[in-house]
C-alpha cells in the first residue's frame, strides 16, 4: 500500500515538473525578442557625430543592461543606401531623407520617426604655424571650385562625407573641383594630417573637435580651429565666429546643423526606446555636457560654453 502511494506521488510529482517545464518553455518562445528596452539592434550613424552617439550608447546600455545596441559608423551616402536596402532601419544622421529617398517606405506605409536630438557644426581648420585666423564665405567657396587651388590643399574625411555635402548646398557651390580637394578615411584622420602639414585646410564635424577636447589630445595644440564669416540669413551680421555651444544657440555660426534620429523600424522596438533616451532629459545632459547644443534644454539653469573654454 506504502509502495503504490509513493509511486503514485512520485508520477504526479514528475507530471507536474514536465507541465511547468513546457510552460516556461512556451512563454519563452513566445516573448518577443526585442521590445523598447531590451533585445538586440544595429544603428548606422554618420562618422562625423559619431563620439556624441557612442557616448549615448554607452549611457543607454548601463542602464537598460538587456538592450543591445550595435553601433556602426558610415558615411552619409552608405548609411543611406543601407536604410534604403533594408539592412538597417535605424540611421543617425545630419539631414533627414529626401522625398525621393522616402518614397519606398512611403508605398509600404512605413512612417519614420524622427526626432531632431542635437545641434552640431561643420568645422574648418588649418595648421597652428598658418597665419590664417579667419575665413570669409566667399573664399571657402573657392576652396571647393578650385578658386584657391595652389594657396590651400583642402581635406575631408571621405567622398561621401555629410560634411561637404553640407558646404555644397549652403554655399551653392555647382562644381566642386576634384583637384582642389583630397579625401581621407575619416575625421579623426583629417585632425592629424592638418596637425601635422602646413597649407591645409581640413573640413570636419565639430563633434570631433569637442572628442579631442575631452581627451586632451595634443593635437589640439597643432591646430586652429578658423572663425567663418556670418554673412548669410537671418542673423547675418559679417563678423567672423568660431563653433561654440554659445555661437550655435545665437545662430551667429553659419555652418550649424542638426543631427537626427531617423527610426524606420516597422515595429515598436528598441528603435523607439533608445530614441526617447536620446531626446529625453538624460540624453539631452550628455548633449548639453559634450558642447553641442541640445535639441531641448533640460530642466534646469543653463550655463552655455564658449569656445575658449575648450581650452
Amino acid at each position: 500500500m506504502k509502495s503504490s502511494l509513493k509511486i503514485t506521488l512520485f508520477s504526479i510529482l514528475g507530471i507536474s515538473i514536465l507541465v511547468s517545464c513546457n510552460h516556461k518553455n512556451k512563454q519563452e518562445h513566445n516573448a518577443p525578442s526585442q521590445d523598447i528596452l531590451r533585445g538586440k539592434v544595429n544603428i548606422l550613424v554618420d562618422e562625423t557625430v559619431y563620439p556624441i552617439i557612442k557616448e549615448q550608447v554607452e549611457v543607454f546600455q548601463s542602464s537598460y543592461s538587456d538592450a543591445t545596441i550595435e553601433l556602426l559608423a558610415k558615411p552619409e551616402i552608405k548609411a543611406i543606401n543601407a536604410l534604403l536596402a533594408d539592412t538597417a532601419n535605424i540611421i543617425i544622421l545630419t539631414r533627414k531623407l529626401t522625398e525621393a529617398e522616402g518614397q519606398s517606405f512611403k508605398n509600404r506605409q512605413i512612417i519614420p520617426k524622427e526626432y531632431q536630438i542635437a545641434t552640431d557644426a561643420v568645422s574648418l581648420i588649418n595648421n597652428i604655424g598658418d597665419a590664417d585666423t579667419t575665413i570669409t564665405l566667399s573664399d571657402v567657396k573657392s576652396l571647393l571650385n578650385g578658386g584657391l587651388k595652389g594657396k590651400y590643399k583642402v581635406v575631408f574625411d571621405n567622398a561621401n562625407s555629410s560634411t561637404l555635402r553640407f558646404l555644397k548646398e549652403y554655399l551653392s557651390v555647382e562644381k566642386i573641383d576634384p583637384s582642389a580637394i583630397s579625401a581621407l578615411d575619416n575625421n579623426e584622420e583629417v585632425i592629424k594630417y592638418v596637425s601635422e602639414n602646413k597649407g591645409t585646410i581640413g573640413i570636419v564635424g565639430y563633434n570631433w573637435i569637442l572628442e579631442f577636447a575631452q581627451k586632451k589630445s595634443n593635437l589640439l595644440n597643432k591646430i586652429r580651429t578658423l572663425s567663418v564669416e556670418n554673412a548669410l540669413g537671418d542673423k547675418k551680421d559679417g563678423l567672423f565666429y568660431k563653433p561654440s555651444q554659445s555661437n550655435l544657440s545665437l545662430g551667429l555660426y553659419p555652418f550649424s546643423r542638426p543631427i537626427y534620429v531617423l527610426n524606420y523600424q516597422p515595429n515598436i522596438g528598441l528603435g523607439v526606446g533608445f530614441s526617447a533616451f536620446l531626446k529625453g532629459d538624460r540624453g539631452q545632459r550628455i548633449v548639453l555636457k559634450s558642447g553641442l547644443l541640445p535639441a531641448t534644454m533640460p530642466g534646469r539653469e543653463i550655463v552655455l560654453r564658449e569656445e575658449n573654454s575648450l581650452k
